[in-house]
């Protein structure tokens, strides 16, 4: 979608919301070079180096003039049809002027006449949106959490709750993070100042966007998109204690598991899905194993993997570590190394050791992983097991700054 023409069409076909992606981007300075995933985007829009980052010329003014221009060329296409509301215009097909493209040589073989063909209805039934959808906003289950939160809430007391969960249950913990968000800020609340115990099947989002203060631990399985947006609280999610199967052998969350995780913990008992960490810019996190696409797309924040990776392992990250366990000696080949642009070698730092000793060690004393205690047990033979995954200029960075560091100690002790 670009211009007011485009608008006018899909509404003509049936659309009644539109989306907008690379014109409002151009108009705020992209030039297109197509390295969103790099952190070296020159107009200073996609990264997070502050050089790059002080290029940026774009303004509000901008975007908004940008659709003040299209709004203009629907409002003049509107009054040529002779339509007084855009709500008339909808699937009009009719007034499409088809033939040139029908009987283009690229169209051969292609029936578009289910797209085009308008529905005739009664005069009177409504072929555009009249009705809002009813989300069930108020029938979630985080007003009843809010409710039983409210010591914390207004006083910063401690609160333990036990709730049963089931996967019609969605974005548990979102709506009681705004309410702390609200209160608090940035900042949040103490650690565990909120702990909620679930048992059962989590639906879509759970621990989305949950805030500093939040722990939530669910003993059963997750959905996709768990831990999306965490924004500085904790997720511990392991399989019911009664269960007889090896939990690092099977799923206890889906796909896309903290998409945009921003800051905060989590650690899962079991096998994730796929696009696990996509965009990930500051949370940590222990898993027994991930479907394709691991670490896609990340920007910061910490990865351990106790087990296989799927492929296509790091795919476009610049930013933050991976540590994988390879299990069974194969994980390089699983890797994209980004033509280089990725490096992979053993963990052989003593920093590294201690970080991931660390995080094996939590999520033991969170999940009670048998895969965690096999580690832990056998820790001078495992760790020489691992890989430290990280991108050149991440790498670059963290040597810059802990030079800055050493060069500020110095000049604090002079």
């Amino acid at each position: 979608m670009k211009t007011g023409r485009d608008v006018v069409i899909a509404a003509l076909l049936g659309a009644e919301e539109f989306g907008f992606s690379t014109a409002p981007l151009i108009s705020m300075g992209c030039i297109m070079m197509r390295v969103c995933h790099l952190n070296t985007c020159p107009a200073g829009i996609a990264t997070q180096d502050e050089t790059l980052r002080s290029r940026f010329a774009g303004k509000p003014e901008h975007v908004v003039n940008y659709f003040t221009f299209v709004a203009e060329e629907v409002r003049e296409l509107m009054a040529q049809l002779g339509f007084h509301t855009f709500d008339e215009m909808i699937g009009r097909s009719d007034m499409l002027q088809i033939e040139a493209a029908v009987n283009h040589w690229k169209a051969s073989g292609v029936d578009v006449s289910v797209l085009l063909e308008r529905t005739m209805v009664d005069k009177g039934v409504a072929i555009h949106c009249v009705q809002t959808q009813d989300h069930g906003i108020l029938a979630q289950m985080d007003w009843d959490l809010i409710r039983d939160c409210v010591h914390a809430l207004d006083n910063g007391e401690r609160v333990t709750l036990e709730r049963p969960i089931r996967n019609s249950n969605r974005t548990v913990g979102t709506m009681l993070s705004a309410e702390v968000a609200r209160k608090f800020g940035e900042e949040g609340l103490p650690e565990d100042s909120i702990t909620l115990k679930f048992k059962g099947s989590a639906g879509q989002s759970f621990g989305a966007f949950v805030s500093n203060g939040i722990t939530l631990i669910l003993e059963g399985d997750a959905n996709d998109y768990l831990g999306k947006g965490l924004s500085g609280g904790k997720l511990i999610v392991y399989p019911p204690k009664k269960s007889v199967f090896k939990a690092e052998e099977n799923i206890v969350a889906g796909n896309t598991l903290l998409y945009g995780a921003t800051s905060g913990e989590v650690y899962l008992r079991g096998v994730v899905g796929e696009r696990f960490c996509v965009r990930n810019s500051g949370a940590e996190a222990v898993v027994e194993g991930t479907g394709d696409h691991a670490c896609e797309y990340m920007t910061g924040g910490v990865v351990v993997v106790l087990g296989k990776t799927g492929r296509n392992f790091a795919a476009g990250m610049s930013g933050g570590i991976a540590y994988v366990w390879d299990i069974d000696g194969q994980f390089k080949d699983r890797l994209n190394d980004g033509h280089g642009n990725i490096l992979c070698d053993r963990m052989n730092d003593p920093e590294d050791r201690n970080v991931v000793h660390d995080l094996i060690e939590r999520h033991y004393r969170y999940t009670e992983s048998s895969r965690a205690k096999e580690a832990l047990e056998n820790w001078e033979t495992v760790q020489t097991q691992f890989y430290k995954i990280v991108s050149k200029e991440y790498l670059t960075m963290l040597e810059e700054l802990a030079k800055e560091e050493k060069m500020e100690e110095e000049a604090a002790a002079v």
